[in-house]
């Protein structure tokens, strides 16, 4: 297969779980670039666990199956490994970090990541950040005192979010992950955030929402529509499955898939 024609991003039959406990079980997923992918289900179905193991959290284990990233197993490899290869998560719940502004952060997490895919000489100078910073900050339309403050320290559901995009705009994932990145927001807020996404996607990326409701995807629109329980993906679709879901619920689904695992 041509690099042309290998898929951005692969799972293969993936097993994984928590000391012990065997939450995913046995997961297939492929995503080219140029897609958004929307993973939902209910609580408890392995959403975030699956978005833990993509970014390479040490709690959790796997034990079978396969992530490809541009056809390179990635399983072997550290969270920083990972992003340094373009890969990104936007956390539901964003750690703050009292002491670090936003602004020294994420210029380190940039020069981080360009040295690594670039080279050593490819770190941006302090004024060279800046200009970058204000850049992103004047597109996601945050003011610029944002990048003085300390990291989620004090701020609303919202404000973090709106945080991680502006980590993901400055680092330019080639494939980000969005682990309920509506949780805890207003319409406004969830506006915001989404109108953020939408300006940074771009036909060299690929992206993968994961949430419980519709609602983010009526401003966030999935090429593909993936519902996820016990830890299977037991439907895919487009746009309209998501449709379905809101009118629905997962009753249906939940009924069909156990009448068809007896």
């Amino acid at each position: 297969m041509t690099p042309e024609a290998t898929p951005l991003f692969t799972i293969e039959n993936l097993h994984a779980g928590i000391e012990g406990k065997e939450i995913l079980r046995g997961l297939d997923l492929t995503v080219n670039r140029g897609e958004i992918h929307a993973l939902m289900g209910p609580n408890g179905s392995g959403k975030s666990t699956l978005a833990y193991v993509i970014a390479g959290h040490p709690n959790y284990e796997v034990y079978e199956g396969r992530i490809l990233y541009k056809g390179e197993n990635i399983l072997e490899m550290t969270p920083d490994e990972r992003a340094k290869l373009g890969l990104f998560l936007a956390f539901q719940y964003p750690t703050a970090i009292p002491g670090v502004t936003v602004a020294n952060f994420l210029r380190l997490a940039v020069n981080s990541v360009r040295k690594a895919r670039y080279g050593e000489d490819k770190a941006l100078s302090p004024r060279e950040f800046r200009r970058l910073m204000r850049e992103k900050l004047a597109m996601l339309r945050m003011d610029e005192s944002f990048a003085t403050r300390y990291l989620n320290e004090g701020f609303s559901g919202g404000e973090k979010k709106r945080a991680e995009i502006l980590q993901m705009a400055l680092l330019e994932p080639e494939f980000a992950i969005l682990d309920e990145t509506d949780s805890g927001l207003d319409i406004d807020a969830l506006r915001t955030v989404a109108d953020g996404v939408n300006a940074l996607f771009n036909p060299n990326m690929a992206m993968l929402i994961i949430t419980h409701y519709q609602r983010v995807l009526s401003y966030i629109k999935p090429h593909f529509v993936h519902v996820m329980l016990d830890g299977r993906i037991v439907a895919s679709g487009g746009p309209e499955l998501a449709e379905e879901l809101e009118a629905k619920g997962y009753d249906w689904l939940k009924a069909e898939f156990a009448e068809a695992a007896s």
